[in-house]
């Protein structure tokens, strides 16, 4: 409010009103219980195409450029205030969005699926989620984003029981377009016990094995465990004299596929392409430039380690690797207009004349 009172919004939607010029549909229309009089914006009736003319001790009201069609005109009175007499047709409670939507909090955790949505909820694995109702409307971005081949067959292996037991790594790129710091791979791994996942962003292949000397001495320090194996295929990056002497020197066993058999190390190419999916959608919806993709990335893998896995019951990788539940209320769209009042670890840019921010945890 004008004197920095905070009201809250229980709806937003659109009504309908009769005028002289007929029906006309006021958009964005926010619900608030706590006002006692209804409030008409200047600026957002300017913004869906309508021309206000001040002068003379009122306001005339036209819905095109030539100020040919009027809808409105409001003397001022005393108090120098412009009242607008509407008559609002009677279903507005009905066509009124709830802020906390499903459809929302789908966006909000990077288009995560139905399924997996509603489980959170009902397992309570995250603090601050709001009921989530079945909503059967196409999502664009899960449509762009989430189109792939045929997924790897199911195979039945062992699993770790301790974190850090056992770690699937393996790196995606390079990528068709260069991030703002010049990075075009990004290297995950991904605990097999808990199913937490970490990722780093790379300019070359040949700094695998210095991410990797960061990764375990922040991991080993943070949970106590010692790393024991590493899985991944047999790229260069992991199979280089200086990494197996690494590897050797500290006593981890390493796990390597067999050539041009990517489904032995199918945990982290699975977590890649799920990953890649959730990153397209952020990027595709909201239409942000494609060096941001890293970003994008980073978010991603923020938001899964607080969703359900299959491999997991009733826990998120986050609560098995850390003992508690996440806590989710921080979370906002990726790439909305940046608010002053966010709290929340946030990364500013620019494109265009609009600030967006993406939100989420930065580990390099």
């Amino acid at each position: 409010m004008g004197t920095g009172q905070l009201v809250e919004v229980t709806g937003k939607g659109t009504i309908v009103v009769e005028t002289k010029a007929g029906k006309r549909h006021i958009k964005e229309v926010m619900l608030v219980p706590g006002l006692k009089e209804n409030l008409l914006s200047v600026g957002q009736m300017i913004e869906h195409g309508y021309y206000l003319v001040f002068g003379d001790h009122k306001v005339e009201i036209y819905n095109d450029s030539s100020h040919t069609n009027l809808v409105a005109k409001v003397q001022m009175k005393g108090n120098r205030s412009f009242p607008l007499k509407l008559q609002a047709e009677m279903h507005f409670a009905y066509r009124a969005s709830v802020d906390h939507s499903t459809d929302l909090w789908h966006r909000r955790f990077g288009h995560l699926n139905m399924s997996s949505l509603k489980l959170l909820k009902q397992q309570d694995m995250v603090v601050g989620l709001l009921e989530i109702k079945e909503d059967r409307q196409v999502c664009e971005g899960c449509v762009l984003g989430k189109q792939s081949r045929e997924a790897f067959p199911r195979e039945a292996i062992s699993r770790a029981s301790t974190p850090l037991e056992l770690i699937h790594s393996d790196i995606c790129g390079p990528m068709q377009t260069v991030t703002k710091a010049g990075n075009r791979f990004f290297l995950t791994f991904i605990d097999d016990c808990t199913r937490m996942c970490w990722v780093y962003f790379l300019r070359h292949k040949s700094e695998g094995l210095c991410v990797f000397k960061k990764f375990k001495a922040t991991v080993e320090l943070q949970s106590g465990y010692k790393l024991k194996q590493l899985r991944s295929d047999r790229g260069g990056e992991y199979t280089s004299v200086e990494f197996e002497r690494f590897c050797d020197n500290a006593g981890i066993e390493r796990q390597l596929t067999t050539p041009y058999t990517p489904q032995q190390n199918g945990v982290a190419e699975r977590k890649n392409r799920t990953i890649v999916e959730m990153a397209k959608c952020l990027l595709l919806e909201k239409k942000i430039p494609l060096d941001f993709w890293a970003e994008a990335v980073n978010i991603s893998v923020y938001i899964l380690n607080r969703c359900p896995t299959k491999a997991l019951s009733k826990k998120t990788p986050f609560e098995a690797y850390g003992g508690r539940k996440p806590g989710i209320k921080h979370l906002k769209v990726f790439g909305s207009l940046l608010c002053s009042c966010t709290k929340t670890a946030k990364t500013e840019a620019r494109f265009g004349k609009q600030k967006v921010y993406f939100p989420g945890v930065w580990q390099l």
